[in-house]
């Protein structure tokens, strides 16, 4: 699977990456792939991060590699938001778009692509991380039953097909 990641889009929606970004933009580049690279690592997706670069960037659309993750700022004049679409509509593999931007993610969607939402992403690599064994760690003992009160009987409300296709990509994450 290859996720793209609307880079500026995750920073500004993840609490952590915000403080980093207040140091400068660098700085908050910069942790955005210090969290992205790790979770590559274990997941061995593809990972693209697009920054904007519209406004003060190069002529020419540029490319960079760090910590296995590939990253890429939009030309002088293009938003990150039109490289992501060019990719989602080229793309010929399974993709997976994180986005908060409706504009994106509705024309990923038209695309085949998958798309997640920054927030609901960032929680999925923090549960991932959490779950990559430890040689410490011990075994975890008896666990909590679920409390079932509060739980309605009834017949199931069945998820459309866009729910559908939102639980299979986080499945695959």
């Amino acid at each position: 699977m290859h996720i793209v990641i609307d880079g500026y889009n995750m920073i500004r929606q993840s609490d952590t990456l915000r403080r980093l970004e207040r140091q400068g933009l660098e700085a908050g580049r910069r942790g955005l792939v210090c969290v992205l690279s790790p979770y590559r690592k274990i997941r061995g997706h593809r990972i693209t991060v697009v920054f904007d670069g519209w406004a003060s960037g190069s002529p020419e659309e540029e490319r960079d590699r760090m910590g296995g993750v590939e990253i890429i700022y939009s030309r002088l004049g293009e938003k990150a938001d039109e490289v992501i679409k060019r990719i989602a509509d080229k793309s010929g593999e399974e993709l997976l778009i994180v986005t908060s931007d409706r504009a994106v993610a509705d024309f990923a969607r038209r695309c085949g692509a998958k798309v997640l939402s920054s927030p609901v992403f960032e929680q999925r690599i923090k549960e991932a991380m959490e779950t990559v064994p430890c040689p410490d760690y011990g075994d975890k003992g008896d666990e909590k039953e679920l409390d079932r009160a509060g739980v309605r009987k009834g017949p199931a409300r069945r998820p459309s097909r866009r729910q559908k296709n939102d639980l299979a990509a986080l499945r695959k994450l």
